[in-house]
């Protein structure tokens, strides 16, 4: 139980690190506030030709007589709707991470610097399309994962009490779980942990996981709400993987006043630290680090 609330200890982190960083917050908010665009856009245009759509795929109801082909048609429409804004729901976070990855990329490493007693961070060293396609990939098989989670809890919950109650509850932890992956693989891809890595990883510390990751998946239901979390929510990770990994978090009290304006201030520390001989992190072997 001490994992679920150091889980939910680190989301407040992460939040109080971006509220004392205003530039890497309002940096931060840029690609949840496109993505919640597209989204939008997306939805007004299912909203108003939905019915067409509809009409043109279901040519055989079209001499149906009564009221059944209105009933059909606008029953299919608003199942139509309903998925549309049930797929937005799911992919609203692996959409934004992937449209800000070089923003939430830059605000780990920020992060990482901020609360390593070196002031070093681990890089990837590798180019952005090369990031942005690892990326794309794993959060692909990601949502194939929920995916199949999903069809199988829907199906459970037509099993009487059970399926009203229990169920709910799981689908909360399944969705928290798969949300702290999405986030926490930012910082773990630059240490080189690959998705097998990274879920053997979350599964060593499922209840740390959760405490994490089901409060906010149960506010990024809303997705005007995510766009307003996810930056912190991206700090709270960084600290969360290297909890995971067994590196220090050292919180500073640090603001942006201390903070550069091309992106290497926290570096600055850094390049001290390393006169001092101090070096970066090893990269991840891909073992699991052991549950407290």
């Amino acid at each position: 139980m001490r994992d679920l609330g150091a889980g939910f200890t680190y989301l407040l982190k992460g939040q109080r690190w971006v509220a004392r960083h205003g530039k890497q917050y309002g940096f931060g908010l840029l690609p949840g506030l496109i993505t919640l665009v597209l989204y939008a856009a997306a939805l007004v245009s299912l909203a108003v030709w939905g019915e067409d759509l509809v009409g043109w795929s279901t040519p055989f109801a079209d001499h149906w007589s009564g009221p059944w082909r209105g009933l059909f048609r606008g029953f299919l429409v608003v199942v139509l709707f309903a998925l549309g804004l049930l797929l937005a729901v799911l992919t609203f976070t692996a959409v934004t991470l992937l449209v800000g990855q070089p923003f939430y990329e830059n605000l780990s490493e920020k992060v990482d610097r901020g609360v390593s007693p070196d002031g070093t961070a681990p890089e990837s060293g590798l180019p952005l399309w090369r990031e942005l396609w690892i990326s794309a990939r794993d959060s692909l098989r990601i949502l194939g994962r929920a995916l199949l989670w999903a069809v199988l809890l829907f199906a459970l919950g037509f099993v009487p009490v059970a399926g009203q109650t229990v169920v709910p509850v799981i689908g909360f932890f399944v969705t928290g779980f798969f949300l702290t992956e999405e986030l926490t693989a930012v910082a773990l891809q630059r240490r080189d942990v690959d998705l097998r890595a990274r879920l053997a990883l979350l599964r060593s510390r499922k209840t740390l996981v959760w405490g994490f990751g089901t409060p906010l998946g149960l506010a990024f239901l809303v997705p005007v709400v995510a766009v307003f979390l996810m930056p912190g929510a991206v700090a709270g990770a960084t600290m969360l993987a290297r909890e995971l990994l067994g590196e220090p978090v050292e919180e500073s009290d640090d603001s942006d006043d201390s903070d550069g304006d091309d992106g290497s201030d926290a570096g600055g520390r850094g390049e001290a630290s390393g006169a001092g001989g101090s070096t970066p992190p090893p990269p991840y072997s891909g073992s699991p680090a052991p549950g407290r």
